[in-house]
């Protein structure tokens, strides 16, 4: 029986990756770098350890990659304390029928706590985590299952018990490794024919999933 869920932030909880698309974009415009949202997608869901290195291979060695990190994480910042937050439909009904059901929440992303408690704030969705997880609190990113095992073990409740909201292919390998039952929103990066049967529920939205798990929750 369904005891918990465990949810991935960016590009599943929140429009972010658009939005740091939009940054990287205009830096490299800025300095001259021939940029697209092909070679951005290829970053999706990675450690910033692993993102350097592909922006090495792809702009050698010299890429000034963690100068442009943070400086695009501080128009991320400036944006969203201006704008709000974009937030991905069915987000909030989807949090507030877990709740109602009792059913503990986590947060597991590879995002910084300071940044992903910020997103919660901003949000208004602080409320609903009984947990965060965050790329601080573990040596191994996805697609390795440490976040999610440690989100699982942070609540209290079995691997097996857990729902895990996800939008990425790391995302999905990850839980799926951890043994969660998985579903998948994508957001930038369909599913591939390789991860599918690690797919429990395939969603095109957020709400989508509600009337998919209720049968989980009833057991």
């Amino acid at each position: 029986m369904i005891t918990a869920a465990v949810f991935d932030m960016d590009g599943l909880m929140f429009d972010t990756e658009r939005l740091v698309y939009e940054n990287w974009q205009s830096m490299m415009d800025e300095r001259g770098y021939d940029y697209d949202l092909d070679f951005f997608k290829t970053t999706v869901g990675k450690r910033k350890n692993e993102v350097q290195r592909l922006y090495f291979d792809r702009f050698g060695d010299d890429f000034p990659y963690w100068e442009l990190a943070d400086l695009g994480k501080a128009r991320y910042i400036e944006r969203i304390k201006a704008e709000g937050i974009p937030v991905k439909k069915g987000l909030i009904e989807l949090l507030t029928f877990l709740k109602e059901r009792d059913i503990k929440i986590a947060l597991a992303t590879s995002t910084s706590r300071q940044t992903a408690q910020l997103n919660l704030e901003i949000s208004d969705t602080a409320r609903f985590f009984d947990s965060l997880v965050c790329g601080n609190d573990v040596k191994n990113g996805k697609p390795h299952p440490e976040v999610f095992l440690t989100a699982a073990e942070r609540l209290g409740a079995k691997s097996a018990d857990c729902l895990a909201y996800e939008d990425s292919i790391n995302g999905i390998i990850s839980a799926y490794s951890a043994g969660m039952v998985t579903v998948m929103v994508p957001d930038y990066i369909a599913p591939t024919a390789e991860i599918m049967p690690m797919i429990s529920y395939l969603c095109d939205d957020l709400s989508q999933s509600i009337d998919k798990i209720k049968p989980l929750l009833e057991v």
